[in-house]
């Protein structure tokens, strides 16, 4: 079975946020991500994840003003300069924990648009050219419209064919598995088509988003079919428990590696 990163801004939120490190680590996990760590500071984040014995996975670059409704700014003509400053804010953070991932956010725009097209495609090269001087990979996530009305990156194979046109060596696909099903299905075959390209892999139960083995999914087949595959990854567990964290996670116990 795979290895499972618990995602903290989801799960553990009994728990202040510094707290949740360690509430993971006690709950089994091995591994963390979340969306945003930029509230505390970087050194205090990565003494979080140290003292837990953790590693770090993933987190998300800064995406604008979340507060007001943005959700990233790389498909946002006007907002080139901005997308830099966000990268050189994010990398303290990688650096303190050691994160060797990062995901860039494309913003609410018009998929159809070439001027929104231009821009993503212009930040999501250099955001990677950037990212590859301090060793680190950056992943694009397809979000559906029903979480995200309007977010620009809404496609698998748009996104998948942009990966291998711009043929970068730091560029990958975070595959969200909950995301697929809502957008497209076909989440086996899609995994199976697009793991040379996948650099992240998160799940949740569909289509409540609550723990990865409830709803219509087959949890343990998928599980099997990343393994078949050879995906050596973590998974990150970006669900909301349906209760208390610690009472949902019958299901990590199950499929967790011993």
């Amino acid at each position: 079975m795979p290895r499972f990163a618990a995602n903290l801004t989801m799960m553990f939120t009994e728990w202040p946020f510094l707290d949740r490190f360690a509430a993971a680590s006690d709950a089994g996990f091995e591994a963390v991500e979340y969306l945003f760590p930029y509230d505390h500071a970087a050194d205090a984040v990565g003494a979080a994840l140290r003292g837990a014995g953790l590693s770090q996975a993933l987190f998300n670059l800064p995406p604008g003003d979340w507060a007001a409704g943005e959700r990233g700014m790389a498909a946002l003509p006007d907002r080139a300069a901005a997308v830099a400053q966000a990268v050189e804010a994010a990398l303290p953070y990688a650096a303190a924990t050691g994160c060797p991932t990062l995901h860039l956010m494309a913003g609410n725009a018009d998929r159809r648009d070439a001027a929104a097209q231009t821009a993503y495609r212009s930040a999501v090269a250099a955001t990677a050219e950037r990212l590859e001087r301090e060793g680190i990979t950056l992943v694009l996530e397809p979000i559906n419209g029903r979480d995200m009305p309007g977010y620009f990156l809404n496609d698998f194979k748009f996104s998948a064919e942009l990966i291998r046109s711009l043929g970068l060596p730091n560029l990958q696909l975070q595959f969200d598995i909950y995301h697929r099903q809502i957008l497209h299905g076909d989440v086996v075959m899609g995994l199976r088509e697009m793991m040379p390209l996948i650099g992240h892999v998160q799940i949740a139960g569909v289509p409540d988003r609550h723990e990865p083995d409830s709803g219509e999914l087959d949890a343990e087949f998928i599980f099997a079919e990343l393994d078949r595959l050879g995906y050596g990854g973590y998974v990150g567990c970006e669900y909301r428990p349906a209760g208390k964290t610690v009472d949902g996670l019958g299901w990590f116990k199950r499929f967790a590696r011993s």
